[in-house]
């Protein structure tokens, strides 16, 4: 994971409320490089304030013509279930059902129905679910096809997964995996003038 701090002047740019994005691969550099060693390793060398200003301003300007995406995973402050979330942030594959968690935890399964309702507003089949797509994102972009990310994700079949990526998403593992290919060519195309 990676945080970056904007200024003011910036944030107010960015959206009010955390959002995810399909980020290009102009942006993830520009986070790599922002977070990366010019930033604490003294023998790296650092950027001047003018090249980390004139950074971050294109990592705005990025964000801005990129379609969020339809994910919201909300963290638990609950200690019973950051337990549950910490296991299957390890093993997004992981189909043990919430009984079989809650053993696991020394937690009732109604209790941790009860938690994720109230406190993070989505079932816990939904919050694994959002999880996995999440989890799927990533692995479609690092160029595995859609059986493997199916399988990865803890789905049982491919068709599965597609259904429930379809859903969240919007459109297919496949097409987003093309549309992101072709997002990512288009941008790599060099300006001739």
């Amino acid at each position: 994971m990676r945080i970056l701090f904007l200024p003011i002047s910036l944030a107010r740019l960015a959206p009010d409320q955390p959002a995810v994005f399909a980020v290009s691969d102009v942006a993830r550099e520009i986070l790599l490089a922002l977070t990366g060693p010019r930033n604490y390793d003294r023998a790296a060398g650092k950027y001047d304030n003018a090249a980390r200003a004139r950074l971050r301003r294109v990592l705005v300007d990025e964000l801005h013509e990129t379609v969020e995406q339809p994910l919201h995973l909300p963290e638990p402050h609950d200690d019973r279930l950051r337990a549950i979330t910490r296991i299957l942030y390890e093993r997004p594959d992981d189909n043990t059902a919430l009984a079989g968690l809650g053993q696991t935890i020394g937690a009732s399964a109604r209790t941790l129905s009860r938690l994720f309702h109230d406190e993070l507003g989505m079932t816990f089949y939904e919050w694994r679910t959002q999880l996995r797509v999440y989890y799927a994102l990533v692995l479609l972009a690092d160029g595995h096809d859609t059986t493997h990310v199916a399988h990865a994700c803890g789905w049982a079949n491919p068709s599965s997964f597609i259904a429930a990526f379809t859903k969240i998403i919007g459109t297919t593992p496949g097409r987003h995996r093309t549309d992101d290919q072709r997002r990512t060519k288009t941008a790599s195309q060099p300006v001739l003038g």
